[in-house]
């Protein structure tokens, strides 16, 4: 890098850290910020007498914003310094190693929020105050008050200053930009930058309206008498504020390098953001003589986990059709690397999306890949179009057959039963494992099926040859029998498994055992008003049962007859603690899930896949994550297995 291009970088930094920080609205990525701000801060340490003083690697967090009162930390508030890798780990512990010895660490989660510091004084909540630039920030007292989890007292006197993060759940900050989508205001990047922005409000009742936590991470100015970090902190949790999930006292580099695997694999299941693992020299007078630099402590840094954000460019809009017939559409985008995953697709789920998101075939845009979700775009950055993006013109006929599509507005739908799309797909869902699980029928063998026109309709599956199938290629005699086997061993499946293998709209396998308990097999008589009186059914779900079957009579008569499914067995329902209630299960027990809620179900219970005020109870097994605290947050009431086990034997 030259003295130019450092100046040029310097300036482009300060650029997005203004984004960042003062709009809420970032302009990349947080790896291409990262990744430059590495670079110029390598360049300034090896040309010191270069340095320029304006430069966002000497700067603690942002400005203040005109619209707020400034208010001064009764001590500084710091950056982190931030590794990498466990090379770079090492690296970081030896040069404390070499300053105080031996020591040990204690370990928490980063969360990914806006950091906030907040003053009590004589037991009362004095004074809330965000970052800012580390000395002077924002004074946010009546928003902070209106975050149920920041407590309004404690029970402790003196003056102390705790800090933490305010965040914003993952399911919030989707509700949330749904709803300023609506509105048509400009929607957040990503739950940071919406907590940040709903601390920013100068009207107290729209931060209210908004779910926010405040996760507690260490203190400030304070008069305690612990000499270790960890007994410090077991202090103030205890006072009320948010404790997270996991955290450790660490001997060693290997005990660190562990805990980081282990926060990698869970972090998809907390509700709110995770970006790494903070770790920090559990010893505070060790803390207090390896001091600081000018902008972190030399007593703790930030482990970053891998990104799971990208930017990356759409190629290309592509309209993919379902079992259902509905036409979704898919981005193209440049190959990104995310978690070890080379990402080439995005979901856009409906058109109302691409309107809602403004966005165009060529457009910069920032992708998210969470575990096993989807890759999807969260925002399009529009300060980098050049004027050749293209605008996604809405299809009028069907991409695979060609026929006209039926506009429902938000949702496309190819009405065309035949087409090659919905025959294939419904094919491979009627044969999918929470369906009919018909063994060795993937999604290869029923394109073949199909390309060779073996098979036309689910119909057809019954009515496969021995010889027909050994003339296609890699089809010996026993994977042959196997098959046919495997598709005559449907026959007398439970209903529930058949209603679901239908593939309807709205209907899934919990609906699906929900219509068999009431009907049996006689569901093809199935009125609107009955449906209506099955526990959790609405309109859509009843108007979409009825319609498919008005449409495909004929079809699912002639599968009866050649399935005979059987009926649902009426489950004596044993006395029990648990008869009508609502339980939702979370976390690693020691059966399956499947077979703890069998029993559960034959106890009366209803179980559920999601947490709400209409929960009875939640009961956790080992690693219990965003479930569990959601359930805390409603004040649902947690059950250990364990216990559960003690309700079932009584």
């Amino acid at each position: 890098m030259t003295e130019y291009e450092y100046k040029q970088n310097v300036e482009l930094l300060k650029k997005w850290a203004e984004a960042y920080y003062k709009e809420d609205n970032p302009m990349v990525s947080d790896e291409v910020y990262d990744k430059l701000y590495r670079e110029v801060e390598k360049f300034e340490k090896q040309h010191p007498k270069l340095l320029d003083p304006s430069s966002p690697t000497q700067k603690v967090g942002g400005e203040v914003l005109d619209e707020f009162e400034k208010a001064k930390h009764l001590t500084r508030m710091w950056s982190m310094e931030d590794v990498f890798n466990k090379k770079e780990l090492e690296e970081w512990i030896q040069r404390v190693y070499k300053n105080v010895g031996v020591c040990e660490f204690y370990c928490e989660p980063k969360f990914d929020g806006a950091s906030l510091n907040i003053i009590y004084e004589n037991g009362k909540l004095k004074q809330a105050i965000t970052r800012g630039d580390g000395v002077i920030g924002e004074d946010v007292t009546h928003n902070a008050k209106a975050i149920k989890s920041i407590p309004k007292s404690i029970n402790y006197q003196p003056l102390i200053e705790i800090r933490g993060e305010v965040l914003m759940p993952k399911d919030e900050f989707d509700r949330l930009n749904n709803e300023r989508a609506k509105k048509g205001e400009p929607l957040f990047a990503n739950p940071r930058n919406a907590a940040a922005g709903s601390m920013r409000q100068l009207d107290s009742s729209i931060t209210a309206k908004r779910e926010l936590i405040f996760q507690t991470w260490g203190v400030g100015e304070n008069s305690l008498e612990y000499k270790k970090l960890s007994d410090m902190m077991d202090f103030i949790y205890a006072l009320g504020f948010n404790e997270p999930p996991k955290r450790k006292v660490c001997e060693n580099v290997e005990e660190i390098e562990k805990l980081y695997s282990e926060f990698v694999k869970i972090r998809d299941t907390f509700a709110v953001m995770l970006d790494g693992m903070v770790v920090k020299v559990n010893d505070i007078s060790l803390q207090e003589k390896l001091g600081y630099t000018v902008k972190y402590p030399r007593w703790m840094c930030a482990y970053k986990f891998p990104a799971i954000e990208k930017m990356t460019k759409i190629k290309d809009i592509l309209f993919q059709v379902g079992r259902t017939g509905v036409v979704t559409p898919v981005a193209i985008v440049e190959p990104v690397n995310i978690e070890g995953v080379v990402v080439e697709r995005a979901t856009l789920h409906n058109f109302d999306e691409i309107k809602r998101k403004d966005i165009h075939i060529g457009d910069t845009v920032i992708i998210i890949r969470s575990g096993d979700v989807i890759p999807k775009i969260t925002k399009v950055l529009t300060e980098y179009r050049d004027g050749d993006e293209k605008v996604v013109q809405r299809p009028t006929h069907c991409p695979v057959c060609g026929s006209e599509l039926l506009d429902e507005g938000i949702l496309l739908k190819c009405q065309n039963l035949l087409c090659e799309a919905r025959v294939v797909n419904s094919i491979i869902y009627f044969a999918s494992k929470q369906c009919l699980n018909i063994e060795g029928l993937g999604d290869k063998i029923v394109k073949l099926l199909y390309d060779k026109g073996l098979v036309k309709s689910v119909l057809d599956l019954f009515e496969l040859k021995k010889e027909d199938l050994l003339k296609l290629e890699g089809f010996k005699e026993k994977k042959v029998n196997n098959l046919l086997n495997a598709i005559e061993s449907v026959k007398g499946a439970e209903c529930w498994r058949f209603v679901n293998a239908l593939g309807i709209e709205h209907i899934g396998e919990v609906a699906s055992k929900k219509i068999c308990q009431r009907f049996g097999i006689d569901f093809l008589n199935a009125t609107k008003e009955k449906l209506l009186g099955i526990d959790g059914f609405g309109e859509e779900m009843a108007e979409s049962f009825l319609e498919f079957l008005r449409v495909n009579k004929e079809l699912v008569t002639k599968l009866l007859s050649i399935i005979t499914p059987k009926n649902p067995e009426k489950k004596e329902i044993k006395e029990s603690s648990f008869v009508g209630k609502t339980i939702v299960l979370t976390g690693t027990m020691s059966e399956s899930r499947d077979k703890i809620k069998e029993e559960l179900e034959n106890l009366g219970a209803k179980v559920t896949n999601s947490v709400s005020k209409k929960t009875d109870f939640v009961i956790y097994g080992d690693d219990a994550g965003s479930k569990m605290e959601k359930a805390r947050k409603l004040g649902v009431a947690l059950m250990s297995e364990a216990k559960m086990r003690e309700r079932m034997s009584e």
